[in-house]
């Protein structure tokens, strides 16, 4: 999509459902497949991450990730994880809704050299998480966004969060909340089962400082807002 749809690619839209990047937690049925996977899996490895997964990136590896443990959910075709792996963290787990998407991601760390340390889980991490471990960072990229349930996401995912937490979303504006009831109407046309959810910044930044982090770093493009923050 053009900036305000996507893919994991930018802004854009890259064979996905609108707005939300293909990798979504709640890619329902599947959704985010095989052929949305190996365009984003090709943007990928022309152009390397979007610029917003590159924000993300930054701020989670900021002094350094030598050492640290990695949760990445809805990873997509694993550009965070893969990144934070080269900067020096020690393994990573990608949970990730669309069996497509963990198939590509699974393919990228063996290409990447370090397909024995990333584990992939498929399946919805709300649902999961009892059994995921804590990581020391913690990255959903436009994932908030692809599921209704924001409490139960971020509380669940930050609570896995020992040192840092990033997310990317949308930004909370009246523009943005109006252009999502045009694109899920078209998806509802189209029986897509994804929807996009805008959900309001200061829930979301509420959820994540009462588990005690605080933001380290903030950015924006039109569409969208890149939050990292890091336990006080």
């Amino acid at each position: 999509m053009s900036e305000p749809t996507a893919g994991k690619d930018d802004d854009r839209q890259d064979g996905g459902s609108p707005v939300c990047g293909p990798g979504c937690a709640c890619a329902v049925g599947n959704e985010f497949g095989e052929r949305a996977a190996r365009h984003d899996r090709d943007a990928y490895r022309r152009k390397g991450p979007a610029r917003t997964t590159a924000w993300l990136i930054e701020g989670l590896a900021a002094g350094g990730a030598g050492g640290t443990t990695v949760l990445d959910i809805g990873a997509g075709v694993g550009a965070v994880h893969l990144a934070l792996l080269a900067a020096g963290a020690t393994s990573a787990l990608d949970v990730d809704g669309s069996p497509a998407y963990v198939a590509v991601a699974t393919a990228e760390a063996e290409r990447a050299g370090v397909r024995d340390r990333v584990s992939h889980r498929t399946g919805d991490f709300v649902e999961l998480a009892p059994a995921i471990e804590p990581a020391d960072l913690v990255a959903l990229d436009r994932v908030i966004c692809c599921y209704p349930d924001m409490d139960a996401l971020v509380r669940l995912s930050v609570a896995r969060a020992r040192r840092r937490y990033g997310v990317v979303y949308p930004r909370d504006t009246t523009w943005i909340r109006a252009l999502s009831r045009v694109a899920n109407a078209i998806t509802r046309l189209f029986r897509q089962k994804v929807r996009i959810w805008v959900h309001r910044t200061t829930d979301v930044d509420a959820i994540v400082r009462a588990a005690g982090f605080v933001p380290r770093l903030e950015r924006r493009t039109l569409f969208w807002q890149v939050v990292v923050y890091e336990r006080a």
